[in-house]
């Protein structure tokens, strides 16, 4: 059994129910918590999940909308079975790994 996690980022959404609707609105709301953040890394913040984000920023956002961390990250954990196909063999084993031996040329 495998289990696959995935998010959904939120923001945009949580920032459509506040009647903000330019990404541009957050850099002056961030700037006043000192998260200073050009309007490009405000717009891919908004529009994309971010694969990477600090907690000074993470804390200023849900400062910002008045909503906690889960409201802006939804995780979802799916379980998948892994089955092996009919007939299907062992995985081979790695071959042994043997040591090199260098020896000198017979005559020298």
């Amino acid at each position: 059994m495998i289990q696959k996690m995935s998010c959904q980022w939120n923001l945009r959404k949580i920032m459509a129910t506040r009647d903000m609707f330019a990404t541009t609105d957050l850099v002056p709301l961030l700037a006043e918590r000192g998260i200073h953040l050009s309007r490009e890394q405000v717009f891919r913040l908004v529009t994309t999940t971010p694969q990477r984000l600090s907690l000074d920023t993470l804390a200023a956002l849900c400062d910002i909308l008045d909503v906690g961390v889960e409201d802006l990250i939804e995780i979802t954990v799916t379980s998948t079975e892994v089955r092996k196909a009919a007939g299907q063999a062992k995985p081979a084993t790695p071959p042994v790994v043997r040591r090199t031996t260098i020896r000198r040329p017979n005559g020298q």
